[in-house]
């Protein structure tokens, strides 16, 4: 049973249709979940002061997150591990020991130095919370911290599994993150309040990792840990990942900056500005992230064999596909956005102008789906080329214009 287990996580998937369907069957099934996460804190709490605490609580780990993980993600590494495997699978191997053990020391560094930092972040980043509330706060925000370790770590698993197109285990992973928090709002917040909801995103971020521990062992690429590091492998990776990093960071720092300003315009605003987010999400992810992810391994290998050609038809296709799904998804939204969000969070505490508020900002975001959808798609046909300062100069104008 195990073993049929195993083999169905590490299934090669080949084509670009194929994984584009699969991973959006997957991500419907994630985003499901997703929504039955928020849908059980909009019952638990509405758009209130305790749920923009919980959705605050994510931004500095997320930031985190971001800030070092992007350095060894699937659109940094797969082109690097394309290339070192294609020469010999030792290299491989050697490659990932390196780049991992560079990162699992910065991780738990950055994760360290912030657990000290928190209460003066909070204080400087959320000036509409109360002393209590910054309190909470950062007893929370502590808990999170172990969220990037792990998705950091299930991160860099993901690049070897996006090389040998084991689309599986790399798809069920992020239903393992909202099982988790879906346990921590049902089991573990009634006996231990906020601090529940915490260990829940914890033992999710746990289990998004833990997935893709048997696959990788199975490729025969599970790292160890080296100290003697090839230090111009890490540079190199450095160099290539820097700009990715900055552009990630610019819109994280927005969105932080956004919730910034919102816990000064009043309770719940925070946690409006959240539901609506993810429920555009949706079919961005169901679409968008599910062609783009489909197409990257296959984009680096065509650039890394130099058929441009190829190259290009396969980011054409992907386009098209894109564009054929998120015209329809968006008028759908924009007609039916109150109806969407009274049949997926209303419920309980979640009243009706906490509806009418969230349909409004569910509206102005759904509007531009297509446009993110594309830019995902374009952004990965870039780092597959092994460009990286374009995206960033785009995203940093962007950045600038939402905040204004």
């Amino acid at each position: 049973m195990v073993q049929r287990v195993l083999k169905f996580l590490g299934s090669e998937i080949k084509g670009l249709h194929q994984a584009a369907y699969l991973l959006g069957l997957f991500a419907i099934f994630s985003q499901i979940l997703g929504l039955i996460r928020d849908r059980l804190l909009a019952h638990s709490f509405g758009a209130s002061t305790s749920l923009d605490i919980y959705y605050a609580a994510f931004r500095i780990p997320d930031f985190i997150f971001v800030a070092v993980a992007s350095m060894v993600s699937i659109f940094v590494l797969v082109p690097f591990l394309v290339d070192r495997i294609d020469k010999s699978k030792e290299r491989g191997i050697d490659f990932i020991n390196n780049i991992f053990s560079f990162f699992f020391g910065l991780i738990i560094l950055a994760s360290v130095v912030a657990f000290f930092l928190v209460p003066f972040l909070s204080k400087f980043l959320f000036p509409g919370f109360s002393t209590e509330s910054l309190e909470t706060l950062t007893n929370l925000t502590r808990v999170l911290l172990l969220s990037p370790i792990f998705l950091g770590l299930s991160n860099l698993f993901s690049s070897i599994t996006q090389v040998y197109k084991k689309f599986f285990v790399y798809s069920i992973s992020p239903l393992l993150y909202n099982l988790g928090i879906i346990f921590g709002i049902l089991f573990l917040y009634p006996s231990l309040g906020l601090m529940g909801l915490g260990l829940g995103v914890a033992l999710g971020a746990l289990m998004h990792l833990a997935i893709q521990i048997p696959v990788i062992i199975q490729t025969g690429f599970f790292p160890s840990f080296k100290f003697n590091l090839d230090l111009k492998e890490v540079i190199d990776i450095v160099k290539v990942s820097l700009p990715r990093t900055i552009t990630l960071s610019l819109s994280n720092i927005t969105i932080l900056i956004l919730i910034s300003f919102a816990s000064v315009l009043g309770e719940g605003s925070i946690s409006v500005f959240n539901f609506s987010f993810n429920l555009q999400s949706v079919p961005l992810s169901i679409i968008g992230v599910s062609y783009s992810v489909a197409a990257f391994p296959t984009l680096a290998r065509f650039f890394s064999a130099g058929e441009a050609k190829k190259f290009t038809d396969h980011i054409v296709t992907a386009s098209r596909h894109i564009i054929f799904w998120s015209i329809p998804a968006i008028f759908l939204f924009v007609v039916l956005r109150a109806q969407i969000v009274r049949v997926v969070l209303g419920s309980g505490r979640f009243g009706w102008d906490d509806t009418r508020l969230t349909a409004a900002a569910l509206a102005l975001f759904v509007v531009s789906i297509l446009a993110q959808a594309l830019v995902i798609l374009f952004v990965r046909g870039y780092y597959a080329a092994g460009i990286t300062r374009r995206p960033l100069i785009i995203n940093m104008v962007s950045s600038i214009l939402i905040v204004a």
